[in-house]
C-alpha cells in the first residue's frame, strides 16, 4: 500500500521558501527544517526536485509523476 502525500506542491514550494529565508537570516539548515516541521532529507530532496520554482509554477498534481521527473533530469 502506497503513502499519501501529505503535501501538495503549492505548499512544498511554501514551505522551501520559508526554510530558504530562515537560513538567509542567519539560522542553520537543521534548525529551520525542524521549525518547519521537516527532516533535512526531505528539505533537500524537495530542493532538488522543486528547487527554483515559484507557487504559480508548481505542477499540478495529476503531472507530478513522470513529466516532472523528465523536466528535472534535464530532458
Amino acid at each position: 500500500m502506497a503513502r499519501r502525500k501529505k503535501h501538495t506542491a503549492e505548499q512544498v514550494v511554501n514551505l522551501l521558501r520559508q526554510i530558504e529565508v530562515a537560513v538567509a537570516n542567519g539560522k542553520t539548515t537543521s534548525l529551520s527544517c525542524k521549525e518547519a516541521r521537516n527532516t533535512d532529507q526531505t528539505y533537500y530532496s524537495w530542493r532538488r526536485g522543486y528547487g527554483g520554482l515559484q507557487v504559480d509554477q508548481a505542477p499540478a498534481e495529476e503531472n507530478r509523476g513522470g513529466e516532472h521527473k523528465a523536466e528535472a533530469a534535464g530532458q
